[in-house]
């Protein structure tokens, strides 16, 4: 790339950073109140990096010495800054988390038609011949599954008979144990090339299609429905996002670029914490809402209420977090 082509490249997210480090700097002699930093630290890895480019490619010194300063006044403001923790998570959660999703939307995309497609045939082929059902689950997970989903005379469902608060705070611990081991394993797959998270991905989407078929079959579809619909948001997705951190890692290992295969791999897997930790801060959250509010005995349309809700406010939250103030993400 020619220094031209590099310039108009690059020039915008310069000017940019350049003017949020006037304002930075301009909180030390007290002329405004402190800012968030925002896309600083991401922009300032960003600039490290082109520095380093425009030294390799031997562009003009005076480029050279201008991305140079930048580097030196941005990483004052970086060490300079030390934000509570407080403050440090809701940046997170309100920033870096959908950012980083929407960053790697490609291979969470992937991850995501991998999962969807594998429930859409395991389901089609379960309605469609009911014993297919025994290629994923066994007769006795069977009937655990019926006798757990077999409605009621009101059409609902027994899931929460003979649980008490203290049953439902074990439950808890048993969802986050049970959740974040599959996204753990789903992330780690991906260091087998990429492979080991799609068939993770195809194995908890062919199960879920094929439970879900079945109960269709016998007349539990609504018991199920009703009470994965709400939990069902954050977990799903909080498996998909891992699977597509996992897709990340074996990527880098595949095609490192101008990387050894080590580097390109500790640099993926730093880009895939803000996603992983927003994973387990999602199997958190479903793991709440299943062992206390799925299994309540509420009315079909409240349950299915709740649940569109759930997966309105979270894709929301996906798609547009983060996005405020800054033009980027």
């Amino acid at each position: 790339m020619k220094q031209i082509q590099f310039e108009n490249r690059y020039r915008s997210v310069w000017n940019d950073l350049e003017a949020q480090l006037e304002q930075l700097e301009a909180i030390r002699v007290g002329r405004q109140k402190a800012l968030p930093l925002d896309q600083f630290v991401t922009d300032y890895r960003q600039l490290c990096h082109q520095l380093a480019l425009a030294r390799e490619r031997g562009y003009s010194l005076e480029l050279q010495q201008y991305l140079n300063n930048l580097v030196l006044r941005a990483h004052r403001q970086l060490y300079r800054y030390n934000p509570s923790l407080a403050d440090r998570i809701g940046d997170f959660f309100g920033r870096s988390f959908p950012q980083a999703v929407r960053r790697q939307w490609r291979w969470h995309m992937i991850s995501a038609l991998s999962f969807v497609l594998s429930i859409a045939l395991a389901w089609t082929l379960v309605h469609q011949q009911p014993d297919m059902v025994y290629t994923v689950l066994d007769e006795g997970s069977l009937a655990e599954i019926e006798m757990m989903y077999q409605p009621n005379e009101d059409g609902g469902s027994d899931i929460h008979a003979g649980r008490d608060g203290s049953d439902d705070v074990l439950m808890f611990g048993y969802y986050i144990k049970n959740n974040i081991g599959i996204a753990f394993r789903t992330f780690a797959g991906g260091l087998l090339l990429g492979v080991g998270a799609i068939l993770v991905m195809l194995f908890n989407g062919s199960f879920f299609g094929a439970i879900a078929g079945h109960l269709i079959n016998v007349g539990g579809d609504e018991p199920f429905f009703t009470f994965v619909i709400a939990h069902g948001a954050p977990e799903l997705t909080a498996i998909v996002l891992a699977g597509g951190a996992g897709l990340r890692l074996g990527w880098a290992i595949i095609a490192p670029g101008a990387y050894t295969r080590l580097n390109a791999l500790r640099l993926a897997a730093k880009d895939s914490l803000p996603t992983m930790y927003g994973v387990f801060a999602l199997l958190l959250l479903a793991a709440f809402i299943e062992a206390f509010w799925s299994p309540r005995d509420f009315e079909p349309v409240v349950k299915y209420s709740v649940g569109a809700a759930c997966w309105g406010l979270l894709y929301l939250y996906l798609l547009f977090g983060g996005r405020h103030g800054t033009g980027k993400g």
